[in-house]
């Protein structure tokens, strides 16, 4: 039975694409396994950052990370709207698109009707990415205000300088858990572009795309790096 052009094995994809984003999420971010990631990894030494800004006199280093890190979240902002500007192109390249991916092997019967909804779906994912995205920019602008208001260490104000430079780095920390949301949305929407093939192949990029970001978050040299554990330069990790 179809349902608007889609079959039921389309929704078992779509089911198992929504489970294994969210459920990717709830392991990361709200569990106690999740406190074994790269990314929670990566949050003491946002911190310990901040405790470096306090001692530092001159912060000329602090300020170029922040740029780094304020471009790097700019650049993927304007990248998600880019993408959402060419998926909605494609809305309007139906009758051109069709007949090639008809021709695909194993490619499943594609209306406009499902087109149309699958291209929607596309850039519901990369609109959340900018958001994401924008909000990580302007987080990141937050906490460059804050920064800059860490006063200069003396004697008499060491406890006020290290309470603000707490507040940078947990709005770092902020700022660095959006910026990972839309990384962790442009990821998966590789794994949404194999529905346009078939059901079967959406399943199987969701499932490559999870075993991908689980793998470098609990499994890969960088994490053995950020805890200061030796690796094996041969193996594939």
């Amino acid at each position: 039975m179809d349902v608007l052009g889609f079959t039921v094995l389309d929704f078992v994809a779509l089911a198992f694409f929504l489970l294994a984003w969210f459920g990717y999420y709830a392991a990361v971010e709200l569990t106690k396994a999740g406190g074994k990631s790269l990314n929670t990894i990566m949050h003491p030494y946002r911190y310990r950052w901040m405790e470096q800004t306090v001692v530092r006199e001159n912060r000329i280093v602090d300020t170029t990370i922040l740029g780094a890190l304020m471009n790097g979240t700019a650049f993927f902002a304007s990248t998600s709207l880019i993408a959402v500007g060419g998926v909605l192109a494609l809305l309007r390249s139906a009758d051109a698109v069709l007949p090639i991916f008809a021709t695909l092997p194993f490619s499943s019967a594609t209306t406009p009707l499902t087109w149309e909804i699958k291209v929607i779906g596309l850039a519901v994912v990369f609109v959340y990415a900018f958001f994401k995205f924008a909000w990580a920019y302007r987080l990141f602008n937050y906490m460059a205000i804050i920064v800059g208001s860490i006063p200069v260490l003396r004697d008499d104000n060491r406890k006020q300088a290290e309470f603000v430079a707490r507040q940078a780095a947990s709005m770092n920390v902020v700022a660095g858990k959006h910026f990972n949301r839309g990384q962790r949305a442009f990821f998966f929407s590789l794994a949404y572009l194999g529905w346009f093939v078939h059901a079967y192949l959406f399943m199987a990029a969701t499932a490559c795309v999870l075993y991908v970001m689980w793998r470098r978050q609990f499994a890969s040299e960088a994490r053995l790096a950020a805890l200061g554990m030796d690796y094996d330069e041969d193996s594939d990790g």
